[in-house]
């Protein structure tokens, strides 16, 4: 611990000395304090912990989230201006206001993290579920699930699990280990540190950014989404060509697809930092239902011209220009202090202005190139509903590669679906491929008072048993997956509505019959009678014919028509026997 804590303050020491001169450095309470002065009669403070959604388990997820909202309760109704916020890989707490009311603040989050009030815990668990019910997922919601899987960076595309099932201890042990003074930094607009700070906090050690995992064998790949979105997500090199090449890109596909083509009204891309290294690029465009192939079209168009590097000098001067901008802020070094903050926490380089105009001034249409063929290798693009192989992307896996042995229990809704419960996992085969959870690598699996089971795998694949769909799913079948799956997966949820108890859906024969089938034979049995009567018929007409035209050529013509008039009689005898073993099997 000694040692890790040593190399931090090096590190951070080393940091920090970029930005001798421009902001103010120090330590309070021992967490890296950054302050530089903002004109104004208020003050600005952010106290960050390298802390989030990222850190959990699909199981826990919620956590990070239910420690922030039990260290504001103390602060009750307040006519500050202040908040909380949990990213992926940080919890910020930050306010606007006097000095005394920063003071105040700051020391009520701390002493909240100190001794959460856990009589609280149920309550802003509640607060919390009905919170994600009111929050939309936006048409990008699950491309984190699809890259990374149900773990790390993808548990923002899931539910909070853990509000259902964490404990007080395990609440108080996440705060004790993740929000210590070592895992901080504080920021300030002021030109010193607020007098009355109490920010003490346990001592820890600061946590690295999670590793990143994948749930994609290959890129570019595609999914399938929502009609009216196309949404594209890569992951990049942090670096200042890759944040310029994020604004290129938006505007160009803002030109191609609504200034010119007139397909989106919305076109855009996004760059935002995950990690130390590594940034997310995200671009989106809408369209109406008619448009949405031209959008994908014009889309891949756009990306396929910046790639080959048919990049105009105007294009990227006009966004240098603008970037280049934002030196000219007022209170610059107040505006940059939360950037500055974050990156020291991460872990990431931090430059100057001078540093950053020159890389800014250095960059080329070459770079974007560079940059480019980087977001397509790296490359999720989720379509509206039709394939694009053509442009060279794999579907991402939709199926498990390969299924578990054990028990079958066969759907009572889909003779061609089956639910395997097996010693290493359970595995739902369908017609076209399994999809297997294995219990080593079961993220979370939920769990009913009905018998309900849902297992999610740390790739994303999900299975659920309901023993009211499937056929010999008892308790005892139930319970071997209580005893196989980790006890830190299980999640256990409240019991359900009866009505929301699934049930079999009718099935439907494939004539239109009463339940006996006697309907239907009589009806084929008609059939039948009309359709000899027609071969008679015909057969006499052909007889006839050759006789008067020559005995040695026959009118075959006659013949193969009298035969085609039975095919139809063939075929709905066919059915009613089809009908009839489907009810047998029922």
């Amino acid at each position: 611990m000694t040692t890790d804590l040593h190399k931090h303050d090096h590190d951070d020491r080393a940091d920090l000395a970029a930005l001798a001169g421009l902001v103010s450095h120090t330590t309070t309470q021992h967490i890296p304090t950054l302050y530089a002065p903002a004109s104004g009669n208020e003050i600005t403070a952010g106290l960050f912990f390298r802390v989030g959604r990222a850190d959990e388990t699909l199981a826990t997820a919620g956590l990070t989230h239910l420690v922030e909202h039990l260290a504001l309760h103390r602060l009750g109704l307040s006519d500050l201006h202040y908040n909380g916020a949990t990213a992926n890989a940080y919890t910020l707490f930050h306010v606007t206001g006097s000095e005394e009311e920063v003071v105040e603040y700051l020391n009520s989050v701390c002493a909240g993290l100190r001794d959460l009030p856990m009589d609280r815990l149920e309550t802003e668990k509640e607060i919390l579920r009905t919170e994600a019910a009111g929050r939309g997922g936006g048409p990008q919601h699950q491309m984190p699930l699809w890259r990374y899987g149900a773990q790390g960076y993808g548990l923002s595309s899931y539910n909070e699990l853990g509000t259902w099932s964490l404990t007080p201890d395990q609440v108080r042990h996440w705060a004790e280990t993740r929000f210590t003074r070592d895992n901080a930094v504080l920021w300030i607009t002021s030109d010193q540190v607020p007098d009355g700070l109490d920010l003490t906090l346990p001592q820890g050690s600061r946590f690295p950014a999670p590793a990143a995992t994948s749930a994609l064998p290959t890129t570019p790949a595609f999914i399938s989404g929502d009609d009216g979105h196309v949404v594209l997500t890569s992951v990049l090199r942090r670096s200042t060509a890759a944040s310029v090449f994020a604004d290129v890109l938006g505007r160009a596909l803002f030109r191609d697809l609504r200034q010119e083509g007139g397909y989106s009204y919305s076109a855009e891309a996004d760059y935002a930092q995950r990690d130390a290294d590594f940034a997310t690029l995200t671009a989106h465009a809408d369209s109406l239902p008619q448009k949405q192939d031209a959008v994908v079209g014009g889309f891949v168009d756009t990306l396929a011209r910046l790639r080959a590097g048919r990049i105009e000098q105007s294009e990227l001067d006009s966004v240098r220009t603008k970037l280049l901008k934002m030196y000219d802020t007022p209170d610059l070094a107040a505006a940059a202090l939360p950037s500055y903050a974050l990156s020291l926490l991460l872990g990431h380089r931090i430059l100057t202005p001078e540093q950053h105009r020159a890389e800014l001034n250095a960059v080329t249409t070459d770079d974007l190139r560079e940059v480019a063929r980087e977001t397509w290798d790296n490359a999720l693009l989720q379509v509206p509903g039709r394939g694009v192989e053509w442009a060279g992307l794999t579907l991402a896996p939709q199926h498990s590669q390969a299924a578990v042995t054990g028990t079958r229990h066969q759907s009572l809704e889909d003779d061609e679906v089956t639910l395997v419960i097996g010693a290493e996992g359970v595995s739902l085969l369908t017609p076209r491929g399994p999809v297997t959870v294995r219990y080593d690598a079961c993220a979370a699996m939920t769990t009913r008072p009905d018998g309900a089971r849902t297992l999610t795998g740390h790739d994303g694949f999900s299975v659920t048993v309901e023993p009211t769909l499937f056929r010999g799913v008892t308790p005892e079948r139930t319970a071997a997956l209580d005893a196989a799956v980790p006890a830190q997966a299980v999640v256990r949820m409240p019991a359900r509505e009866p009505d929301h108890i699934p049930q079999p859906r009718k099935r439907t024969s494939g004539a239109r019959s009463s339940g006996n089938g006697r309907s239907t034979w009589g009806w084929t049995t008609a059939l039948w009678l009309v359709g000899l009567l027609a071969a008679a018929w015909g057969l006499l007409c052909a007889v006839i014919t050759a006789d008067e035209a020559s005995a040695t050529a026959p009118e075959w013509d006659a013949v193969v028509g009298v035969w085609i008039l039975e095919l139809p009689l063939v075929f709905a005898t066919w059915k009613v026997y089809a009908a009839r073993r489907q009810r047998r099997r029922s």
